[in-house]
């Protein structure tokens, strides 16, 4: 297959995508900085620097998952004296007061998934840097994923923050937010930074490099 009878993409076309705005863009040639011409932002082929930013990301992720985990989420001070409750003790006492519907959705999205998005970029950055042909629409699927699913791992936090104003609402007690909650959200935002750092166009250049050899 010769580079003229490659399947066509942006790239081959000469267009580039703003990644703030999603507008397709084609520069002009002579232009040696682009700009998107929507919003403004630089534009650029690949995003820079893509595996090195995910990776510092992706570590700094993990390394705030142990406290967020193991750290209290909440303190609650009331009459009856001062109760710290972390992210899994609070879903063993949903689940023992019956509450089990919540428990499981809270342990969810709140340990599940935030481990697995961890795990999926480390595949996917692992994948790209060993130029796996692993099926490509596979990782890119994979990829989807993990951005689609960023938002809702702050189920817990939304709870938290709920169970705060209505306890304190009724002036039973006082809940404060916890070192872990901090240490969550930490997780949860840079996760999502992680995503956004990971250029998902690299997963096929292992695909396009064997076309171009078999042409």
């Amino acid at each position: 297959m010769t580079t003229a009878t490659l399947p066509p993409t942006a790239a081959r076309a000469g267009l580039l995508v703003c990644h703030t705005c999603s507008k397709l863009a084609r520069p002009a040639a002579a232009i040696e900085h682009p700009v998107c011409p929507r919003c403004s932002t630089p534009l650029h082929w690949r995003k820079t620097d893509s595996i090195h930013r995910t990776w510092a990301l992706l570590i700094a992720a993990v390394i705030l998952y142990v406290p967020a985990n193991l750290l209290p989420v909440f303190v609650t001070t009331s009459a009856f004296g001062t109760q710290v409750d972390t992210i899994m003790s609070g879903i063993v006492y949903l689940w023992l007061n019956g509450s089990w519907p919540l428990a499981v959705i809270v342990f969810v999205a709140s340990i599940m998934v935030p481990l697995a998005k961890l795990i999926a970029l480390m595949i996917l950055l692992v994948s790209v840097q060993l130029k796996a042909r692993w099926d490509p629409r596979q990782r890119t699927r994979l990829y989807r994923m993990v951005e689609a699913v960023g938002r809702w791992s702050m189920l817990d936090i939304y709870v938290a923050t709920l169970l705060a104003a209505l306890v304190q609402f009724q002036t039973l007690a006082i809940i404060r937010p916890g070192a872990g909650a901090v240490a969550f959200c930490g997780v949860v935002i840079v996760t999502m930074f992680a995503a956004q750092a990971f250029d998902p166009r690299l997963i096929w250049d292992t695909t396009e490099e064997a076309e171009q050899a078999h042409g």
